[in-house]
């Protein structure tokens, strides 16, 4: 095949999905040690390939983060976002929204050490640079999410819904560090028993809410 030729779609696929090994794994990895703490060497160890294997996707570390917290995103539309809008009842999305987050962020399989969002925006709070702006436009785009529910939602008048929605987020960003220091089931209950209350006290009709 010449240099000048496309590649072939059988290629184009096994390569995409040796992409997506990687960022999965990456992922994983991350939530434990870090997204500083991810390496290509360590990668290649728990994947089973060679080191140069992995440099065809990724030239240095920082380009290798990145791709992480855009593969991070591309989970967290799919498991928390979509089941969220799937909700017909706009004040029960709101609710969703704080379970099916915390639902999301104590996955062992795929977040062994919590929400990766959480863990990676605490680690990058006071590094400048393109993986810290990244995450500061995560979290942003998720309040901004929140607030929006809020809005459409059948909330009493004096409810300001982007206090709400930084309420709820706090709950969730709480139980996933208390968690890993404490009674994560303890944790896991307090967490959401706070969101109900929290949406129960703002709700037109509270009772379309589960109970505790």
């Amino acid at each position: 095949m010449a240099p000048s030729d496309p590649p072939r779609p059988r290629a184009q696929a096994r390569g995409l999905r040796a992409r997506e090994a990687i960022l999965r794994t990456s992922m994983t990895i991350a939530t434990v040690d870090g997204l500083d703490g991810l390496s290509l060497s360590q990668l290649a160890g728990r994947l089973g390939v060679s080191k140069a294997g992995l440099f065809a996707h990724f030239t240095s570390k920082e380009e290798l983060q990145l791709a992480t917290v855009e593969y991070a995103v591309t989970r967290f539309q799919e498991k928390v976002v979509a089941p969220v809008l799937a909700e017909p009842d706009r004040m029960l999305r709101l609710w969703r929204a704080h379970e099916v987050h915390q639902a999301w962020s104590v996955d062992a399989e795929e977040q062994p050490g919590g929400c990766f969002f959480t863990n990676a925006q605490f680690e990058f709070d006071m590094r400048p640079g393109p993986v810290r702006d990244r995450l500061i436009r995560v979290l942003e785009e998720w309040l901004l999410f929140l607030e929006r529910l809020a809005a459409a939602a059948p909330l009493k008048p004096d409810v300001e819904p982007r206090q709400l929605a930084f309420t709820l987020n706090t709950f969730a960003i709480a139980s996933v560090h208390q968690a890993r220091l404490g009674d994560a089931d303890e944790v896991n209950a307090r967490s959401r028993r706070a969101a109900l209350d929290l949406l129960r006290n703002a709700a037109v009709d509270p009772t379309v809410l589960p109970e505790e």
